[in-house]
């Protein structure tokens, strides 16, 4: 039977696509704020549905979570149903106080190892750092991408907004869990809400080691440049704070979601982050 050159030529094409859009993984950090009933119209209650509707539109395989209290792991758990997570309250290293937590494709991404760390002198138990003003942790997860047969090393941070020791502290401590671990080599992700601007010394002792997705995406950065908006809809928001930073991974695209409510009030006080990597 004689093949017609075009069909040939379109199932081709489908095979180029579809090759080239299961080779790309996407990695989403967002800090979704506490639940707090004093925001009133930017509660949690009112915006956690619109959170969930986001999260499944732009469907990562990596989604890292920061202030996300019991309540609003275990809603997000529920309603995220593609999803497994791992991660603990910082609090006690169970279910208190606010947790970093990874959530993963299940079907795409398999869980290798997991643990919490406390940035602070006592990283390996619940406690406070250096000058920090509360309980801080990172939470690392070592995944295996069912599809590539790859490794992602994980680690999902919030550093303090207060502590400048804690949080020069804290990056250098990131980085010495990496050289502890030995996994310079592989794929590693270091993303969260770092509560410092690009030109401090954190991020600076951070880039020692590690590349800012920001710059290094392939395409031009979308959306502001800004992540922090505090909920004020009417400022321009420049105060970039929180990132995805990589090693030995090529980022293809760069997103800052600005998204927006039904009702035109954002989706949390920090927008989330979206990387596109080969």
């Amino acid at each position: 039977m004689k093949i017609k050159k075009h069909t040939y030529f379109f199932s081709l094409i489908g095979f180029i696509i579809t090759f080239i859009v299961t080779g790309q993984t996407s990695i989403m950090s967002f800090n979704i704020r506490y639940d707090n009933p004093n925001d009133n119209q930017n509660s949690w209650k009112y915006r956690k549905k619109e959170i969930t509707d986001m999260i499944n539109y732009y469907s990562p395989e990596v989604l890292g979570i920061q202030e996300g209290l019991g309540n609003q792991v275990k809603y997000l758990d529920s309603v995220l149903v593609d999803y497994d997570y791992v991660g603990v309250g910082r609090d006690d290293g169970k279910s208190k106080g606010e947790y970093t937590a990874i959530f993963y494709r299940k079907e795409k991404i398999k869980l290798i190892s997991t643990k919490t760390y406390w940035l602070s002198e006592n990283p390996d138990s619940v406690s406070i750092g250096w000058d920090a003003s509360m309980n801080r942790i990172v939470t690392f997860g070592e995944f295996l991408d069912i599809a590539s047969q790859e490794r992602l090393e994980i680690f999902n941070c919030h550093f303090d907004h207060i502590g400048k020791i804690s949080q020069k502290k804290s990056a250098e401590l990131i980085l010495q869990i990496i050289e502890d671990k030995k996994i310079e080599s592989n794929k590693i992700i270091v993303m969260g809400d770092f509560n410092n601007i690009p030109e401090s010394e954190p991020i600076k002792i951070l880039q020692t080691k590690l590349k800012d997705s920001f710059k290094e995406s392939k395409l031009k950065p979308y959306g502001p440049i800004g992540t922090f908006n505090g909920f004020d809809l009417e400022i321009i928001t420049e105060k970039r704070i929180d990132y995805i930073l990589t090693n030995n991974i090529k980022i293809l695209k760069y997103a800052n979601i600005d998204d927006r409510r039904t009702n035109n009030m954002y989706l949390s006080d920090h927008f989330p982050i979206l990387i596109t990597i080969e």
